[in-house]
């Protein structure tokens, strides 16, 4: 079993309006008289979005978190069983959801303002150890931020390392929620040595780097980050490069790209957290959910790893909101 935890929450997504005569072409979130979209409550959140996506592809899959009682928290949970995820692991509050209120910029990325004070999956606990049947853990995005439940979720991690479960990590960042990036970027190092499997987008990692943006910091800035934190733990880094595809960095020195699947995004939600799932489902297929199994993976078997996690993430793209594909979807 695979082990996703992190948490959950209601992304609130603007409706796309038809857009003006002298606008065709681009995205118009705006009504035709000037007024503000309806938003549309989607279930979301990263960590939420990698185990439904898990579920969908065949993997058994379980949700560790702290969901709220309230209806959104009931809706969320359905969507979890509806996927065939294991619910045991999951902590109930009274507390609210966190909201997540997203802004679709023209070429489909996402950006995200947060309502999160007060909410129930920020008091996460730290459960007893987890089942002898789980094989791999994964965490990141908000659930590593946000106190007093980040500290929660990093003691899962170190554990359960340290308890020989293969650990992967999207750091996903949200730089609004990050108080002291300083500060993260120095915890983000501590997690590494307890981390088998490294995964996030060329955006992150130049954040994490303290390289700037993409035009400025530059690929260059990007390997050599990479090199560094290989060095301090993980076996090897996935970073996703958008239309460019995505790399895999391994601790032996190897890259390997391969291009990113032509589709017509309508928007890039949850693309991020079906390449955790598809990683994690594709790793399994070749029987290399562990540290020295990774290490010993090829550039064929690395290739045939990143393909599936491109079409995954390209299916999502194709279509509305976190709705990453099913196993018959991805059939080939």
């Amino acid at each position: 079993m695979i082990v996703v935890a992190g948490e959950a929450l209601i992304d609130l997504v603007p409706s796309p309006q038809e857009p003006s005569p002298s606008h065709r072409g681009e995205r118009d979130t705006a009504t035709p008289d000037g007024l503000l979209p309806a938003l549309q409550p989607q279930l979301g959140g990263g960590p939420y979005n990698t185990a439904v996506a898990l579920g969908r592809l065949g993997s058994p899959a379980a949700f560790c978190s702290r969901v709220s009682t309230d209806a959104f928290g009931a809706a969320l949970l359905h969507g979890l069983h509806r996927s065939g995820v294991d619910t045991s692991l999951v902590q109930r509050g009274s507390e609210p959801t966190t909201l997540a209120v997203a802004d679709i910029s023209p070429d489909g990325s996402a950006g995200y303002g947060f309502y999160a004070d007060g909410t129930a999956d920020r008091l996460f606990s730290l459960p007893p150890a987890l089942p002898t049947a789980v094989r791999a853990l994964s965490l990141g995005t908000c659930s590593l931020v946000l106190e007093p439940g980040a500290s929660a979720y990093e003691a899962l991690l170190h554990r359960e390392a340290r308890r020989g479960v293969f650990t992967a990590l999207d750091p996903n960042i949200r730089a609004g929620l990050i108080a002291d990036p300083d500060a993260y970027r120095s915890r983000f190092r501590t997690w590494l040595p307890d981390l088998a499997l490294l995964k996030m987008s060329e955006e992150d990692a130049l954040w994490l780097a303290g390289a700037g943006d993409v035009a400025g910091g530059g690929w260059d800035a990007v390997t050599a980050a990479a090199e560094e934190w290989l060095g301090a733990g993980p076996a090897a880094i996935v970073l996703t490069r958008g239309g460019a595809g995505m790399t895999a960095l391994t601790r032996g020195g190897g890259e390997l790209t391969v291009p990113g699947e032509r589709v017509e995004v309508v928007d890039t939600i949850g693309a991020g957290d079906t390449v955790n799932a598809a990683l994690l489902h594709r790793l399994d297929a070749h029987d290399a959910l562990s540290y020295a199994a990774v290490t010993a993976l090829g550039d064929d078997d690395w290739r045939d790893i990143l393909r599936f996690a491109a079409r995954a993430a390209a299916v999502t793209c194709s279509r509305a909101g976190a709705e990453p594909p099913f196993a018959r979807e991805l059939a080939v």
